[in-house]
């Protein structure tokens, strides 16, 4: 198996219904692809990825945050500026759909912080030590944190600095300045593609549900 974003499912390469489904977000100004440097796959696997809204740069980095702050550099580069909003979003989420970008941005459009997609908690959750369990963890106020996660692109820029690229989101490197994101409600179809059991889901489930 090659790299995971040009893997085929349903007929294309993952990142391609990723794309798909940002393009159909009409107040989306552009989308822009952050590959690595050595990346000569993409315009080869994602031929649909075309016009003046569909941009490409060869600047990621070593890690998520050093990639999303070389992308959000290349943004300003190209002439956004920093109270602009930004959407960032795993490609590995291939399940997305328009209607859940529009709802993220509706919520977060008159927010001081910004915010994410994410899923109330629902499963009894447990803490291991050594492959058993240590103890129950209270699920209450418990969210699993999506993409696409919607902030500023200053603000967001200050905070993965500040952060050293020792974060896991950008929702945590906003987090690390001392603000709240809005929790925005997600969807379980938007899993990201990570074990193998989920590229056979992610097919199947591409391959039965209705057009966006």
């Amino acid at each position: 198996m090659g790299p995971k974003q040009y893997v085929d499912i349903a007929g294309q390469a993952l990142v391609a219904h990723t794309l798909e489904a940002l393009m159909q977000v009409p107040r989306l100004s552009a989308t822009l692809v952050v590959l690595a440097p050595d990346d000569e796959e993409f315009e080869s696997e994602v031929p649909g990825f075309t016009g003046d809204a569909a941009w490409v740069a060869r600047c990621g980095g070593v890690s998520r945050a050093a990639t999303v702050a070389r992308g959000l550099a290349e943004l300003q580069r190209r002439g956004a500026a920093d109270d602009d909003w930004v959407l960032v979003h795993d490609a590995a989420r291939c399940l997305l759909r328009s209607a859940w970008v529009d709802r993220l941005i509706d919520a977060c459009l008159g927010d001081e912080v910004g915010g994410l997609l994410a899923l109330a908690v629902a499963d009894t959750l447990k803490s291991e030590t050594g492959g058993r369990v240590d103890a129950t963890v209270p699920r209450q106020g418990k969210w699993a944190a999506q993409t696409p996660q919607m902030f500023r692109i200053g603000p967001l820029r200050r905070a993965l600095e500040q952060a050293n690229g020792d974060v896991t989101d950008e929702s945590s490197a906003v987090e690390s300045m001392g603000l709240s994101p809005r929790l925005v409600p997600g969807e379980v179809e938007n899993f990201k593609v990570t074990y193998a059991a989920d590229f056979d889901l992610a097919a199947r489930l591409l391959k039965t549900r209705p057009a966006r």
